[in-house]
């Protein structure tokens, strides 16, 4: 009697690091170097709370640089309806009203994003290479002021990297620096989850036969 057929083990690989370390570009290379066909991307910058219950003028007096001003419940959610193989709506999410907008396309489940989150990759960039990349972001995209950039950044951004991001630098199973070109280190990223996926296959293999 033959065995049966051995399943993709899934990975869900988590991106970590500071605002502007590279995190949603390295994101978007992994998706193109793995094939859109065997990843998913669920970005928790969407995962913002909605701040429509906040008169405007004092929606800008908020931190947003805080735990405590995603949705986690939701981001959460959305991960395990992932895991079990169903489809999630992330909301679409205002950066110059801070309200949600609707929800953004379907984020299809795939073999990637339906286990417990088994690699953990971090991003580590100078306080000035982030600061750069965050300026030209908010700037051109998000409907900022150079001087409110900057302004927020020293009033919350700064400390909340201190408290929150970088001790999680110690809890990677992966740390790369992305202060130069982005190549290199998609080209090591990729083959860090594609041998993660083999091994796992492998046990699963052998747990099988």
């Amino acid at each position: 009697m033959s065995a049966p057929p051995v399943l993709d083990l899934p990975l869900l690989v988590g991106i970590a690091g500071g605002s502007g370390s590279g995190k949603s570009s390295l994101a978007v290379a992994l998706e193109t170097a793995l094939g859109s066909d065997r990843t998913a991307r669920l970005a928790h910058d969407t995962y913002y709370r909605d701040r429509a219950a906040v008169p405007p003028p004092a929606r800008t007096g908020l931190n947003y640089d805080v735990p405590e001003a995603f949705d986690q419940a939701l981001f959460l959610e959305h991960l395990q309806a992932l895991r079990a193989g169903r489809p999630v709506a992330p909301p679409a999410y205002s950066f110059a009203t801070h309200c949600r907008t609707g929800e953004l396309p379907a984020v299809a489940p795939r073999p990637a994003v339906r286990a417990a989150l088994d690699l953990r990759i971090f991003l580590d960039a100078p306080e000035r290479v982030r600061l750069d990349r965050r300026l030209k972001r908010d700037v051109s995209e998000r409907g900022r002021t150079t001087e409110g950039v900057l302004l927020q950044f020293a009033a919350t951004v700064r400390e909340a990297h201190r408290t929150y991001v970088e001790p999680t630098r110690t809890m990677a199973d992966l740390v790369l620096g992305t202060a130069g070109r982005l190549e290199p280190i998609v080209e090591i990223a990729a083959a860090v989850i594609l041998d993660h996926l083999a091994r796992r296959r492998g046990e699963r293999a052998r747990m099988a036969s």
